[in-house]
Order: C-alpha cells, then structure tokens, then sequence
C-alpha cells in the first residue's frame, strides 16, 4: 500500500511539472542574436502574405480590414500558408513588439515573388 501511495505521488508531481514546462513562455534571451545588428532574430516577413511570425510569441501578425490582427494561425482566407512553405525573410535588424511599422519598408525590399523564392532572405537596412 505505501509503495502504491509514493508511485502515485510520483505521478502526480511529474504531470504537474511537465504541465508547467509546456505552460511557460518563450524567453528572448533564448533567442539567436544577429552578429551583425546585434538584434534577437525574432520575426519572420512572409511577402507573399505581407504578414509576420513572431518567434518569441508564436503568433503571426496579418492585416485584416486594415486593422492589424494577431494570432497564433493565420485565418482560413490564407489558405493555409505554412510558416516554413514558401518564401520567407528573416528580419534581423528589429526585435521590439510592432515588426508592421516597417512594412513599407519590406515590401520594396522584398515584393511579392510567385516563384517563393529571393536571392538575400534575411532583411537588414543597413
């Protein structure tokens, strides 16, 4: 009976920790750092989409009816667009909380592309 009551215990404690360790956010200090710009590479543009992915938040960022949404999928209207399908450009030059202010920014750098694909896929303005 004892044995029971410490195996059941042990259970207990292990799914309350594992639980936990799937509960707690991502860190940024745990995020790869640009050499170059000295920023956390923390977002993906995707300009086919002209929407972004947040590494840090797991979410994507897309404009819907002008407003900006976000959201940890893209809505059924972008035809399931997979975050490693098709092209994407790695921002290492931002790492704050708004990657949609530079935008116009990365739409001339990187304009929409049928083919999915650009010669240079991370972005930098410098």
């Amino acid at each position: 009976m004892k044995t029971l009551k410490v195996m059941l215990a042990l259970v207990l404690v292990l799914t309350f920790s594992s639980s936990h360790a799937q509960n707690t956010k991502a860190e940024k200090e745990n995020l790869p750092i640009d050499k170059k710009t000295n920023c956390y590479i923390r977002y993906y543009y995707f300009p086919n989409l002209q929407a972004y992915f947040d590494n840090l938040e797991m979410v994507y960022y897309y404009k819907e009816n002008g407003v900006w949404k976000t959201a940890p999928e893209l809505p059924k209207n972008y035809g399931g667009y997979s975050l490693y399908n098709k092209a994407r450009v790695t921002i290492t030059d931002y790492d704050d909380d708004q990657p949609y202010n530079l935008l116009q920014i990365h739409k001339k750098l990187y304009p929409y592309n049928s083919k999915g694909r650009f010669i240079n896929q991370t972005a930098s303005s410098e």
